[in-house]
């Protein structure tokens, strides 16, 4: 397996940290637009397997040119989302299989945005499946931790823990603090703006995917592991577009632990109208004013030394189980910021994300995942990628995953 890494951002780096400790791959190109920043991480990591380059995110052509120059079987996209169409179709001419953490971006309805989807998240990577297909190619979509790990949950739950599913709600808190900052996020603020800001998509069987408003349905959920109970919103999100096509559940749901605080900044920046992506001019010179906010903020991958506490990403199911009785669970996966930063030098959100696509790109190498077309996690088997994933190293990950019995609700 030959590898090429778009992006040496915070979750990048991360990935290349955790997929220079395995053996499934021969070599590993990490490109960003600006070649320092790999070439950086390269010559601290000095494995003899890892080529830095340069590449420009935004287009196809270029990054099919850098995996033809580089023979590049598998390409993980590891930049923000308004990057994910040019690096989808240069991985296709460039014919090689393609994996991402996030899917393409969402346009909301013009007409009825709180109640109406318009184009939904990845409807542009979905429309072009059929061609993915009949080339035997395979693009993985939502192969992150959240969507991601919560979708391979999705997979296992309905597989093997219950008979019918009632509800698929993703569940995701933190107990995390920044000392030194009195706003800074733990992920890519771009990134948070455009899920946090949109309007919420929502599924139900009978209804289909429909939306409401940012920030709805608050509710207080009990995190494991000692991060306690955290408030959590509808936030929109992939696996509420991911899970229905491959499991049976009657809803599926995602909420977030933001955060009052979080929640009236990312209010504020959309009052002030900081959280557009058009440019506007500004003393002669065109800026867009989210990346203005994003450049402003400090880089996520620098926070990790002043972050304490631990991060938690869940799948809560309730439904039916294989006996039949109401059954409620939560299936989580719990990254503790100091045992990443000591063993990863990585802080534990990009941590956290980065693993899953490194542990599907290794069970890919091994031909224990295989397909061909545009696929989420729930279209393959979750047993082989979370004992890989939880086993201990140099076996596997060493990244346990858990299984909490909630009270069932009334069926």
């Amino acid at each position: 397996m030959r590898i090429l890494i778009v992006g040496a951002g915070g979750v990048g780096s991360a990935a290349v940290r955790i997929a220079v400790r395995r053996q499934f791959f021969e070599l590993l190109v990490v490109a960003d637009y600006d070649p320092a920043r790999p070439q950086v991480l390269v010559d601290v990591l000095g494995d003899d397997r890892l080529r830095a380059a340069q590449v420009d995110a935004s287009s196809a052509d270029a990054v099919a040119a850098l995996i033809r120059e580089h023979g590049i079987t598998h390409v993980l996209n590891a930049v923000d989302p308004r990057f994910v169409m040019p690096i989808f179709e240069g991985a296709f001419q460039g014919g090689a299989t393609y994996l991402d953490m996030a899917m393409s971006l969402s346009v909301r309805h013009p007409d009825h945005p709180f109640s109406q989807t318009g184009v939904m998240l990845g409807d542009e990577q979905f429309a072009a499946a059929s061609a993915w297909s009949d080339a035997g190619r395979l693009a993985l979509v939502g192969m992150g931790v959240e969507p991601g790990l919560s979708d391979v949950f999705a997979r296992y739950a309905e597989d093997e823990l219950f008979s019918e599913i009632e509800e698929l709600g993703v569940r995701d808190g933190a107990n995390l603090t920044v000392e030194g900052y009195d706003f800074a996020p733990s992920f890519s603020i771009w990134t948070t703006i455009e899920e946090c800001l949109n309007p919420p998509v929502v599924f139900e069987r009978e209804r289909g995917w429909y939306t409401t408003e940012p920030f709805s349905e608050p509710e207080v959920f009990e995190f494991p592991e000692g991060i306690g109970p955290v408030e959590c919103v509808n936030v929109e999100h992939e696996e509420v577009i991911l899970m229905p096509r491959w499991t049976n559940a009657r809803k599926v749901t995602f909420k977030y632990g933001l955060g009052d605080e979080f929640i009236e900044v990312l209010k504020t920046l959309n009052k002030l109208g900081l959280d557009k992506t058009e440019p506007l001019t500004v003393k002669g010179v065109q800026v867009s004013p989210r990346d203005v906010v994003a450049a402003a903020l400090p880089d996520p991958a620098t926070l990790g030394d002043k972050m304490r506490g631990k991060t938690c990403a869940g799948l809560y199911v309730t439904g039916r189980g294989t006996d039949g009785a109401p059954r409620a669970v939560y299936l989580y996966h719990v990254v503790d910021n100091e045992w990443s930063m000591r063993e990863y030098d990585s802080q534990a959100v990009v941590w956290q994300t980065a693993v899953n696509p490194v542990v599907a790109l290794e069970l890919l190498a091994r031909g224990t995942w295989s397909g061909a077309g545009v696929l989420g996690p729930e279209a393959f088997d979750a047993r082989p990628f979370l004992e890989l994933l939880a086993q201990p190293a140099p076996a596997g990950y060493g990244s346990p995953w858990g299984l909490e019995e909630r009270e069932a609700p009334e069926l």
